[in-house]
């Protein structure tokens, strides 16, 4: 009694709160390569699973997922009773109400507090047509998460500007701080260089007032060589 048009059934995973992210988004596509450890798949978990009552019995089985517009898994729908799907009824629980075990390598699901007597009572499922497809709704969702960032983006900026512009006035207060601080010492250091060079000067440079130094007396001058005597 598998509903052959179950669509992503596949690829969710069979626990409350599931969500769809491999989605094709901007022309750009999303593969998942393989199943990881903690990833489950609905056709081996769900689609097709006996659901047992509270007696034990077998009271249907499940045929579909029911999923909201945040793209989770939020029900099942069961088909019970009839012969090979005549006469079936399609009832449909919370997911949470499932009772998932392991039992010898095998899962089973049941629904406590369900009997038949509840099943033949309970109203019947009533189909409806989405106003959009799921598919139509996710891509409104992508839209609608990627205006979300960009709002949460400018807020966040004009939230901070006014901590960013009494940082830029404190780091301003600051430099003239330090370099009004700093101008004395520098003047002062100027001064003491100059002081410095200026007696540097005087060293090397003599004194206007001070006679200078009297010339050596000019050398004896040599004698002279006599002549050689003729012979």
């Amino acid at each position: 009694m598998k509903h052959t048009s179950v669509i992503f059934a596949a690829a969710l995973l069979a626990l409350p709160g599931l969500s769809v992210s491999a989605l094709a988004t901007d022309g750009n596509l999303s593969f998942v390569p393989a199943q990881t450890a903690d990833q489950y798949l609905a056709k081996d978990h769900l689609i097709g699973a006996k659901v047992a009552g509270q007696d034990g019995k077998i009271i249907g089985d499940v045929e579909d997922l029911i999923i909201n517009d945040q793209n989770q898994v939020v029900g099942v729908v069961l088909g019970t009773g009839g012969f090979l799907g005549v006469a079936e009824k399609k009832v449909a629980v919370d997911l949470s109400a499932l009772k998932f075990e392991e039992k010898d390598g095998k899962t089973t699901v049941s629904l406590p507090g369900a009997t038949q007597a509840v099943i033949d009572t309970a109203p019947t499922f009533q189909r409806t047509k989405p106003a959009k497809t799921l598919l139509e709704r996710a891509r409104e969702k992508a839209v609608e998460i990627g205006d979300k960032t960009t709002a949460t983006t400018k807020k966040a900026y004009e939230d901070a500007k006014p901590a960013l512009e009494d940082a830029k006035v404190k780091a301003q207060e600051a430099y003239d701080k330090a370099k009004e601080a700093a101008t004395p010492a520098y003047e002062k250091a100027k001064e003491a260089v100059g002081s410095a060079y200026d007696e540097a000067k005087k060293a090397v440079t003599p004194d206007s007032t001070t006679p200078p130094p009297a010339e050596p007396a000019p050398a004896p001058a040599a004698p002279e060589t006599p002549a050689e005597p003729k012979p």
